[in-house]
């Protein structure tokens, strides 16, 4: 990709246990696992979970963290509270990741409309926890 415009790339997430942290996101919220195969191996220090084409959550474990030394204090940001990530989805993929993540009994807000963000006020959005309890919020403005 050559355009050079202004993107979000990746959000780092401290988890516990990557290998379920990737379970999670695969089969509760739909993402695809990146380099899975090469963390459990030994190969690489972190997998990750693609949202779309140009953005990615990575699930760094929290054993890294003594390791974190690119910048004074990288290492305490380990369980660091961010309040939340928001996932935007067309209207059909929200529907799917609601009624999955309540077929596995992971507890979901109510679903309030008109809350603001990108792209303006979403029609309808909701917030559930991922195991490790980082605060995922889904929407859709369509």
């Amino acid at each position: 990709m050559t355009d050079n415009t202004t993107r979000l790339d990746h959000v780092v997430l401290w988890v516990r246990d990557p290998i379920a942290a990737a379970d999670f996101y695969e089969k509760a919220v739909g993402l695809e696992p990146v380099r899975l195969s090469e963390f459990a191996a030994g190969e690489e220090p972190f997998p990750s979970v693609r949202v779309n084409e140009e953005a990615l959550l990575d699930l760094m474990p929290l054993s890294m963290a003594e390791r974190m030394k690119m910048l004074p204090g990288a290492a305490e940001s380990a369980g660091h509270p961010v309040n939340h990530v928001c996932l935007a989805l067309p209207q059909g993929d929200f529907d799917t990741l609601l009624a999955r993540l309540e077929e596995r009994a992971v507890p979901v807000s109510d679903v309030s409309q008109g809350s603001f963000g990108a792209r303006g006020e979403a029609t309808r959005s909701f917030y559930f926890r991922d195991p490790d309890g980082n605060v995922i919020e889904a929407r859709h403005y369509d």
